[in-house]
């Protein structure tokens, strides 16, 4: 018997109709080739009146939507790292903005307190003007309270700037106390609101003197009280009222003001008129004050014709 022979399935490969079967056939292929070359010719030679455009409109009508479908599902995802970078920017660029907001609220801050401190030492140079007094200038630094027994403050200046106990303290405004006692670098005034105080004054336009008392305590009570020598003067409200001088201008100098008189009363048992006075000064707003010291003193001095100089 002859042998059989046997295709290539023999060596492990496919049969010819196994190969032929997953592939289209040869002339499929060429047919599909020119047929779209074709059609690109009539598409092309039809210009803007091609006929293939209603096919294409209806393909784009089809598959459009899809196509759209599928690119809103998709767009979320594929913007996961845009979104990452734009929140980080975003973050870092409201973090700058913080920053640089606060730096202008530090700076408008500053501002105003600056602002006030220049007004303050102006006030004083003009008060060292017109009373002809030389003065250190010195901050308040500490303040009694209200339970405290005195009303007092404590400013940053002391001996080494040539002050001492019962020295006129002044504001732009006016008058504020006088110096009880120092340290090297440190003075305590007592206020002239502090009960315990007494202050010589006189009523501007008619001269009338008096005596000028503390009514209570710091923040809590700061009416002055004033009681006339001569006990038949009624004084008006409006006046104003000014220190009358202390024998050296030891603690107080002549000339500062006081206050205003606020309201007037008869006291029917000592047979007289007193007056409320309004302070110049507002007590709980302390920060820039001037002590009257002599001519020529040494050290940061405001002379009497207001210039500021240091010795």
């Amino acid at each position: 018997m002859a042998p059989v022979r046997r295709t290539g399935a023999s060596r492990g490969g496919p049969l010819d109709g196994e190969r032929d079967a997953g592939r289209p056939s040869r002339s499929l292929v060429v047919a599909l080739v020119l047929a779209s070359a074709a059609l690109m010719a009539v598409d092309k030679a039809g210009g803007d009146g091609s006929p293939l455009d209603a096919a294409r409109r209806v393909v784009g009508e089809v598959v459009g939507p899809a196509q759209a479908g599928v690119a809103s599902a998709v767009r979320p995802v594929t913007s996961i790292p845009d979104r990452f970078r734009t929140n980080g920017a975003l973050r870092e660029e409201v973090a700058t903005l913080a920053a640089e907001n606060q730096e202008l609220r530090n700076r408008s801050d500053k501002a105003a307190y600056n602002a006030n401190q220049a007004k303050s030492l102006k006030d004083l140079q003009a008060v060292a003007g017109d009373l002809g007094y030389a003065l250190v200038p010195a901050r308040v630094i500490s303040m009694s309270s209200a339970q405290s027994a005195r009303s007092s403050v404590v400013l940053d200046a002391g001996s080494d700037a040539g002050l001492h106990p019962d020295m006129t303290v002044v504001a732009g405004e006016g008058l504020v106390g006088r110096i009880t006692s120092v340290t090297a670098h440190t003075a305590t005034v007592l206020l002239i609101v502090d009960d315990s105080s007494s202050v010589g004054g006189r009523i501007g336009d008619n001269m009338e003197l008096g005596f000028v008392r503390g009514h209570g305590t710091l923040g809590v009570d700061d009416r002055l009280e004033l009681e006339l020598a001569d006990r038949k003067v009624v004084p008006k409200a409006g006046q104003t009222v000014v220190t009358w001088g202390s024998e050296g201008g030891s603690p107080y100098v002549a000339g500062v003001p006081i206050g205003t008189v606020q309201k007037v009363y008869e006291s029917l048992r000592e047979t007289s008129y007193r007056a409320v006075i309004t302070p110049a000064v507002d007590f709980t707003a302390l920060d820039l004050v001037g002590v009257v010291v002599p001519s020529g003193t040494a050290g940061r001095v405001i002379e009497a014709d207001g210039s500021l100089v240091t010795r």
